[in-house]
């Protein structure tokens, strides 16, 4: 089964140097229609104007992933990690027991357009932890990859949650097929591009839930970028 959330009725907000995209419920926005999905509690989009950026907040007990679709992003936490997250990156931090951290777009002129995701993890209290690793597409169906993992698979960021995160680009015609386990969810979503998902078209933005569905076929109508969180049991 397929239960798509489309980009046109996702949650907004705007700022003078934000421009955000909710899929589930957030901050202010709350519809009990859309608290989640699995484990997958927050998929922000988010478009950060140069110079702009979060000042340092803190954060406890979910597992934090950013994904860079455009431009960079400039980081700072409470554990001494400081660096600029360029596109085609992604960036891990497990919250755990608590952290504090900002995020500011470096660029005078171009704006940062990212992904936003918290997932919650196998359980609370975890030692706080920071990882990043670029994702490169070689421009065929092999250019998405395993972005995250339980285990840090295949140069993945380690999650801790039961959840393989898959990222990448599909040129136009380019087919990425994957398949669940018995009982898994999945949620797709669409970065970028037009796909059809087992000959449903998503649009750029949309979000899919998936439910008893053995296998996968996602085809690309336009060159795309998608996501792919595989919720194993």
């Amino acid at each position: 089964m397929l239960q798509v959330r489309p980009s046109n009725e996702r949650g907004r907000n705007q700022l003078d140097w934000l421009n955000s995209r909710f899929t589930f419920s957030f901050d202010r926005y709350y519809d009990p229609k859309h608290m989640g999905f699995g484990d997958l509690r927050v998929l922000n989009e988010d478009w950060i104007a140069p110079r702009g950026g979060f000042p340092m907040h803190p954060h406890r007990d979910m597992e934090i992933v950013t994904y860079i679709l455009e431009g960079s992003l400039a980081h700072e936490d409470s554990m001494g990690n400081g660096s600029v997250i360029e596109a085609g990156k992604v960036q891990r931090m497990t919250a755990g027991t608590g952290i504090y951290h900002s995020e500011f777009n470096p660029s005078g002129t171009e704006t940062a357009r990212l992904l936003q995701i918290w997932i919650l993890p196998r359980e609370k209290g975890l030692t706080p932890g920071y990882e990043e690793r670029a994702i490169h597409g070689d421009g065929s169906g092999g250019g998405i990859r395993l972005a995250a993992s339980p285990q840090g698979r295949d140069g993945s960021v380690t999650i801790q949650q039961d959840l393989d995160l898959f990222a990448g680009r599909l040129p136009a015609g380019g087919e990425f097929r994957h398949e669940l386990d018995s009982g898994a969810k999945a949620w797709l979503q669409v970065a970028g591009g037009e796909v059809d998902l087992n000959e449903t078209s998503l649009l750029p933005g949309d979000g899919v839930g998936i439910r008893d569905e053995r296998e996968l076929v996602i085809q690309a109508s336009k060159d795309a970028e998608i996501l792919l969180f595989d919720m194993r049991v």
